[in-house]
């Protein structure tokens, strides 16, 4: 199937003819537009799923299992069940029957973080998992109770260090339903071959979801229906999941999840949401359960560490003629979430060589998922670290290292790219970072105690539209046009930025359109993650207003200056159709649905299967400029400048997109200097779950971060553009670390970048 939409023409793949929205201009695309939810929020007004009031509502609180892997043998919550307040204890010995959660991405519409039962048993498989839910009257009474529950386990021999993970066996990684392995000709004889060669181990830590928003549900049965309002980036897949779960048909799942306080790929479907609707049925009583922040770190998966080994062997000239990049991960048997460090490197740089290669071995811990740009994050530093290397080896500026190494195609699979301007990044980026002025012999620029350096790095990842997307429009008679389908606004504007779409789309003012969204019960299956959230809205609101086109067209009549013209033929513009080459050619919508003596017109479309992807290469990328000052002395280190310079095809909302870069960017900082999961081997428990232990950048270390653009369009992306959320993350890393080898003379190849590994 591939190689035949690979080899396919161009005009018979989705994109193949470019999106009319590209060329076709109102204004609102490409406009500075603050967020239309700015002042919900900024009033407090804007309802987050643990705000939602319910009469006679309880509160839940947790008690987790402190040992890896064994079963509970005494479980006493009598003391817990006399406690003030306390209407019931939820264990596996009185929790409703459910069958076990459907994994992500083993069906279309799973959700399940894992695969395991939720408190169906006395079994225990990692350490955190939850063994009692406590309902009382109030949360100060559920999270007192919950420290009266009294555990005795039984515990079996676990496997929670990477070395004995590696002992067992390891076994290639499966993502996506793909191998995570590519080989292109001999790269080990052309690594032993090459005349210049680095060969490098980097390693990564773990890392925990910390969204300013913690974890919280509201659940209701009401009349046999169960509404959730939770904080979801994936409303329809939970519905569909929680039903499967319950035994229950899917349309009696309702879940709403209109704004979520930052999500990052954590924001889908764990135990607490599960457990949160069997308490609500098994008490009879609406439940709210909010998780503590330490509760994240105990039932949300985060980002597995890595071990790789890159390896790069190149001419004089610095033509690179092999990329080895290979390395392990941890996951656990129950989830399909494996690390997949390499995929950044399938595209970035042309070889003659390539083998590519992630092993995965099972731990007996908290199933890892998906977090900000997994894979490309820890992959590129990784890569663009050892580019670096190879450009001091060679005596080569780094930036023209990677312009010689640009692919004309994908090194990989052969396919052409869509659209690629990384060089122009590059070009625009050094000449507004001032990197004419970087010193290439490390350790030669101080400022006092201070020494100064510059680093650079590429920023990649891949455009994704997902399958399922379905949109409904409904166009009245007074020119106001309603967008329904079940996407998410997790913070980054995406509310705001459809509505520009469709307003432009439609030729309406922006006060015309209102976009719906964050409740499984409007159409489409649409994830909110791989950056592909715009493009799949923007493909199911192509395919919705081709109908309605299609439609207004049909009850326009003979006796329109439209008629005879084709769906392809016309566009919205001025509250009306026209010609798109002679917008002579006009009727209002007023006078199209008056004439046919309709108040409104209501369509619903699907768009065509992602082919694009197995059509063209299609990435968006990134130049990434760092200055940074190291202390002499302590080994402080301070990003002093950040610019990141992307070519992500057309930025639709410059405001929203703006704040997407500098905030993947300051992600990327954290990954390079602190944020660090520390995970006791002995036991399987993570021992800094709190903001005070597992630090995250603050104000204070993060500089005035400069982000610019290429602004062009993808001709095979919707609306020419691809995604903007993760590519800020992604190269962030090297980037610092780079800038810290320039201005010290020390490589850290093991990530966070701390004072101890520089003094």
């Amino acid at each position: 199937m591939s190689k035949a939409i690979a080899l396919a023409p161009d005009r018979w793949i989705p994109g193949g003819t470019p999106d009319p929205l590209i060329s076709h201009r109102h204004g609102h695309i490409g406009r500075p537009t603050t967020r239309i939810d700015g002042p919900l929020k900024v009033a407090g007004a804007a309802p987050f799923a643990a705000e939602f009031p319910m009469e006679g509502m309880v509160y839940a609180a947790l008690a987790n299992s402190t040992i890896a892997k064994g079963r509970i043998v005494e479980l006493d919550t009598r003391t817990a069940e006399e406690a003030p307040g306390v209407i019931a204890v939820m264990t596996h010995r009185n929790a409703p029957r459910l069958s076990p959660p459907p994994a992500f991405m083993s069906s279309p519409k799973a959700a399940g973080g894992d695969s395991l039962p939720v408190m169906q048993d006395a079994s225990i498989h990692w350490n955190g998992e939850p063994v009692a839910v406590v309902i009382a009257q109030t949360q100060e009474q559920a999270n007192h109770a919950r420290s009266l529950v009294r555990v005795t386990y039984e515990a079996e021999p676990a496997i929670t260090s990477l070395g004995a993970a590696k002992a067992r066996g390891s076994r290639t990684a499966m993502f996506m339903g793909q191998p995570l392995h590519d080989e292109v000709g001999d790269a080990d004889a052309a690594l032993a071959a090459s005349a210049v060669n680095v060969d490098a181990s980097y390693s990564t830590p773990r890392h925990n979801h910390n969204a300013i928003e913690l974890h919280g549900v509201t659940v209701a049965w009401q009349d046999g229906v169960l509404r959730i309002h939770d904080a979801s980036q994936l409303v329809a897949h939970e519905a569909w999941t929680l039903a499967q779960m319950f035994g229950i048909d899917e349309d009696k799942v309702v879940v709403t999840s209109p704004f979520v306080g930052g999500g990052f790929g954590g924001k889908c479907l764990w135990q607490h949401q599960v457990l949160a609707a069997a308490a609500s049925r098994m008490v009879g009583r609406p439940v709210r359960l909010v998780l503590s922040r330490e509760d994240v770190y105990r039932l949300v998966g985060g980002r597995s560490n890595t071990e790789q080994r890159v390896a790069l062997g190149a001419d004089p000239d610095g033509r690179i003629k092999a990329i080895i990049h290979e390395g392990v991960t941890p996951k656990t048997a129950f989830n399909a979430m494996p690390e997949p460090f390499i995929l950044p490197t399938r595209s970035a740089y042309a070889s003659e060589t390539i083998k590519l290669d992630v092993q995965a071995v099972e731990l007996d811990m908290l199933s890892n998922t998906f977090m900000r740009a997994p894979g490309e994050s820890v992959g590129t530093f990784a890569l663009e670290s050892a580019l670096d290397e190879l450009a001091h080896k060679l005596d080569m500026d780094p930036i023209e290292l990677r312009i010689r190494n640009e692919p004309e195609k994908d090194p990989t699979n052969g396919l052409p790219f869509s659209s690629r301007h990384i060089v122009e990044a590059w070009r625009a980026g050094a000449e507004r970072f001032g990197w004419s002025a970087r010193k290439p012999a490390s350790g030669t620029v101080r400022d006092g105690e201070w020494l100064v350096g510059m680093g650079c790095a590429t920023a990649t990842y891949p455009y994704y539209r997902m399958p399922g997307g379905a949109a409904r429009i409904t166009l009245t008679r007074e020119g106001h046009a309603t967008v329904d389908i079940a996407a998410h606004e997790m913070g980054m504007g995406t509310a705001t930025t459809h509505t520009m779409v469709a307003a432009e789309r439609l030729g309406l003012p922006l006060e015309a359109v209102t976009f719906n969204y964050g409740d499984s019960t409007l159409p489409g299956v649409v994830l909110a993650g791989g950056s592909q959230q715009t493009a799949s809205i923007g493909a199911s609101v192509i395919a919705a207003h081709r109908a309605l086109v299609k439609e207004l067209l049909k009850l326009a009549g003979n006796d329109s200056p439209l008629a005879g013209l084709k769906p392809d033929e016309v566009g919205g513009t001025d509250c009306g159709l026209c010609k798109l080459d002679d917008p002579a050619l006009y009727e209002s919508y007023a006078s199209i649905l008056g004439r046919a003596q309709r108040v409104s017109v209501c369509v619903e479309a699907s768009p065509s299967a992602p082919m694009e992807i197995m059509h063209w290469s299609m990435h968006s990328h990134g130049a990434m400029f760092c200055e940074v000052r190291v202390h002499a002395v302590t080994g402080e280190v301070r990003v002093s400048r950040f610019l990141g310079s992307f070519d992500c095809g057309r930025i639709l909302n410059p405001k929203t997109a703006g704040s997407q870069f500098r905030g993947g960017i300051i992600m990327g900082l954290g990954l390079a200097l602190m944020e660090e999961t520390r995970f006791d081997e002995r036991s399987g428990r993570i021992v800094n779950p709190s903001l005070s232990e597992y630090h995250v950048p603050v104000h204070m270390d993060v500089p005035e971060i400069d982000v610019i653009w290429t602004d062009i369009p993808d001709p095979h992306a919707p609306m020419g553009a691809r995604g903007i959320g993760e590519i800020g993350i992604t190269g962030t890393a090297a980037a610092v670390a780079n800038a810290v080898f320039n201005a010290t003379g020390k490589r850290v190849r093991d990530l966070p970048i701390t004072l101890d590994k520089l003094m």
